[in-house]
């Protein structure tokens, strides 16, 4: 019976050998380059609603609509969700406040009424941003701040 010899396992098995020593030391290299050039770091941002956030001043956004007295308007706007509001037969003048922490609102305004004169104005923190106005009998209106 043959006895066990390294030397006949590895000149069986080089190929095997050769390849397992060049995937550790390729490995190891590979580990070392992470670590130099910092690609372990984990790097974390705050979600917009997180506890560092909650700092951040109320921004106060009032939509308002004006036109003769007793004049009525359909009124469509979005909220501070970005969600499509309409208010129907609004008695004018009409206002809406909206309040929010978020960083921008898009504010959008659009009334349509029976007044000879309409009005429309988005004032952001006591800041008018848009401001305009028609003239014409049942009169589209619309107001827009898309980084109030």
């Amino acid at each position: 019976m043959k006895g066990f010899s390294v030397v006949s396992v590895v000149k069986r098995r080089w190929t095997v050998i050769v390849t397992v020593l060049v995937v550790t030391v390729a490995g190891f290299g590979v580990d070392r380059l992470h670590d130099v050039f910092g690609s372990n770091d984990v790097v974390s941002w705050p979600r917009a609603d997180s506890i560092e956030n909650s700092k951040f001043n109320p921004k106060q956004v009032l939509f308002e609509v004006f036109g003769s007295p007793g004049a009525v308007a359909t009124i469509n706007y979005l909220d501070e969700h970005a969600q499509p509001q309409r208010v129907d037969d609004a008695r004018l003048p009409w206002s809406q406040l909206l309040t929010t922490t978020d960083p921008t609102l898009f504010a959008d305004l659009r009334a349509q009424g029976d007044a000879d004169t309409l009005t429309c104005r988005i004032t952001v923190n006591g800041i008018v941003k848009d401001e305009r106005s028609t003239t014409n009998v049942n009169g589209y209106i619309s107001c827009l701040d898309k980084s109030a």
